[in-house]
């Protein structure tokens, strides 16, 4: 090798560290993807004066990137999956000419870990004497690998600092959601209440309370919101002190319903709904009285009524306003009963086989455990709903919530 060969040699070697270097400042400069392939592309077109290039990277999908010098724009073609099994640099011979990455002769795969990053297509070089091709070509797939590596980095960074977010996100949802379950409720000889709640991974919007109106009369409900996260914690939120406060205020069922819905309706533009289920019993006047807003129906039993389901009401809350209808549904002279609600968690449960749990076997249930305490019939739906489900995971949070009032004394 004579001297002017070591020379170009050595200006080469030293064009390729300075490229390095470059890109090595642009990554440590934290810059976005779109610039670093910018970056890539001068490098890539000033130093080795490549005639056709086109540089497709693995996203979502498979896109090009970077592309010059060609015929076709191959930004809207999409790559030949033939090419995706491609494990070493190796020509491309192919047979129809009219195939667009004819274009090229090379191609150079970029991995890292085993994972195929990337794939460059290039066309010769220029004015380059033969026997310095291959030193190029494996400058081409460093650089490639060089900054595709930190390109996957910054998106597994930004990926992190999603899954981050989120976990916040979930957290402060949680801890709204668990703000609107009241702290005690009340349980002796004559009143009891019980509620079971089997949160779900991802934070939905069950709730359920135990309002004392007066002396003689409370209410208990159960509401379900669409929607996840804190948007969905929020309007729950809001809901319940909606529902504190008009309770409050008046007496009359129906006009806390359709305000309501009105606020629901207002606050979530239209974007969620609620379900809900309602009821207030009047201990000295023995009647209860209810309204269901497409919330799963209830199940209620007493000795005078033995079992029923307890549906009559209106649509959901927060979609439709005025209400299109509106039914108090309304049970006189009872003493005693036992009542049970529960989210769609419960009813929607898939086993194995795809099938769901229904109300069916809710209902069995209830009716066979309707004389135990709360607790214990509480815990009899959880284990079959658990045993049902299998190894299946839960798909939604699981509420259950239940009253039994015994006669006075």
């Amino acid at each position: 090798m004579n001297q002017e060969d070591w020379k170009y040699k050595y200006e080469l070697k030293e064009l390729e560290l300075n490229a390095l270097l470059e890109i090595t400042e642009s990554i440590n400069k934290n810059l976005p993807e779109e610039s670093l392939y910018k970056i890539y592309n001068f490098t890539i077109r000033a130093n080795l004066k490549l005639q056709k290039l086109a540089l497709y990277v693995k996203d979502a999908k498979w896109e090009c990137k970077v592309n010059f010098g060609t015929q076709n724009d191959f930004s809207k073609i999409p790559v030949d999956e033939r090419f995706l099994k491609t494990g070493k640099e190796s020509f491309i011979n192919l047979a129809n000419p009219d195939n667009p990455f004819s274009e090229f002769e090379k191609i150079i795969p970029v991995a890292h870990k085993n994972n195929l990053l990337a794939l460059v297509f290039m066309r010769g070089f220029e004015n380059l004497p033969g026997e310095k091709n291959d030193l190029n070509t494996n400058f081409i797939q460093t650089l490639s690998n060089f900054i595709l590596v930190a390109i996957e980095n910054k998106k597994l960074a930004r990926k992190d600092l999603e899954q981050e977010a989120l976990r916040k996100e979930l957290e402060i949802a949680r801890n709204v959601q668990q703000q609107l379950f009241p702290k005690e409720l009340p349980c002796n000889e004559e009143i009891c209440i019980y509620a079971s709640y089997l949160p779900h991974q991802v934070v939905g919007g069950d709730y359920y309370d135990f309002i004392r109106i007066d002396e003689h009369q409370f209410m208990i409900t159960i509401a379900d919101v669409s929607g996840k996260g804190i948007p969905a914690s929020l309007l729950m939120s809001n809901f319940q002190a909606s529902l504190r406060a008009l309770a409050r205020q008046t007496n009359k069922f129906d006009s806390i319903v359709r305000e309501l819905n009105y606020l629901t309706l207002n606050n979530s533009n239209g974007e969620n709904f609620i379900t809900f289920f309602a009821a207030i019993y009047n201990r000295e006047q023995k009647y209860f009285k209810y309204v269901n807003a497409g919330h799963h129906p209830p199940f209620f039993y007493s000795p005078s009524t033995g079992m029923i389901t307890l549906e009559s009401g209106t649509t959901v809350l927060g979609i439709l306003h005025p209400l299109p209808f509106l039914n108090i549904g309304k049970i006189r002279d009872i003493e005693d009963f036992v009542f049970l609600s529960f989210t769609d968690g419960l009813t929607e449960t898939f086993n194995i086989n795809d099938e769901q749990f229904g109300a069916k076997r809710v209902k069995k249930i209830f009716s066979e455990s309707v004389d135990q305490p709360l607790d214990k019939l509480h815990a009899s739906i959880i284990r079959e709903v658990e045993l049902f489900h299998g190894s299946n995971e839960f798909d939604d949070d699981i509420t259950l919530f239940s009253c039994r009032v015994n006669k006075k004394k």
